[in-house]
């Protein structure tokens, strides 16, 4: 298909994909989602072989910046929370199961919806500008796209429940001393040297090798009931008058006041 939010560019067996919505910070919109899903569940076949992705943002100031808000706006009134919670979650695992390695290459903020794209990637690479985490309570809701089990996996329950229930930010350093991400670099384009390397040294590998320790790794964190939780909690929070409040302070660029209804 034609796309419209994403750039590929192929070179040397390695596919880039830039999510290319550099005046919203990347933010993920439906239409990005839609692209995502077009691509890791068949476009890909009509690509010339490649043995690894690297999947980044364009411009410097962002890898994703969150979910796009605005389309949050109809969610309480419609009641369909869960449902796109659940959507999300189809499509982030089929990034995490997909046959080949992806590695995010993240410049700047990776927050929200993008901190869960990050994390659904097989490997992590970050320059020092990169910030971190899961700031949905400041608008009234929780991560709904698979934060709230994978934060858990990579850095541990006590630390991720502090990100999630305070909605701080981490910069780059934190994240990778906690092992959010495998490695910094100062720039966007030493990360992207690095994400190379890595790539090429697994493309000398057997690659039924590669694709089965993946599904090998998944399959310790497989664990559909969770994620199903997760997404019946972020239906329950979007239906609240506090999420309509904290969109919309969002949107307006004010402090949100929360009343726990």
């Amino acid at each position: 298909m034609d796309y419209e939010n994403l750039l590929l560019d192929q070179q040397d067996g390695i596919l880039t994909i830039t999510l290319n919505r550099p005046q919203a910070l990347n933010a993920i919109n439906t239409k990005t989602l839609h692209e995502l899903h077009s691509f890791f569940s068949s476009d890909y076949r009509g690509q010339d072989r490649f043995h690894g992705i690297i999947l980044t943002g364009a411009g410097d100031r962002a890898f994703v910046a969150g979910a796009d808000i605005k389309e949050f706006l109809g969610i309480a009134e419609d009641g369909n929370g869960a449902a796109m919670a659940h959507r999300g979650h189809e499509i982030l695992f089929q990034i995490e199961r997909f046959h080949v390695p992806v590695i995010a290459l993240i410049n700047g903020f990776a927050l929200g919806g993008g901190c869960e794209l990050a994390m659904a990637c097989h490997l992590r690479i970050a320059t020092e500008q990169a910030k971190f985490g899961q700031p949905e309570v400041n608008l009234g809701i929780i991560p709904g796209y698979g934060g709230t089990q994978r934060l858990n996996q990579y850095i541990g329950k006590g630390k991720a429940t502090e990100l999630i229930l305070t909605g701080n930010m981490i910069d780059a350093q934190e994240a990778y001393r906690l092992g959010l991400v495998n490695h910094v670099l100062p720039t966007k384009e030493e990360a992207r040297v690095k994400a190379v390397e890595l790539l090429t040294t697994i493309g000398r590998k057997g690659p039924v090798a590669i694709r089965e320790s993946i599904r090998a790794i998944n399959a310790y964190y497989a664990n559909p009931e969770a994620f199903a939780t997760e997404a019946g909690a972020f239906g329950t929070v979007t239906m609240t008058e506090d999420f309509k409040e904290g969109a919309a302070a969002f949107v307006e660029k004010r402090p949100a006041v929360f009343r726990g209804s």
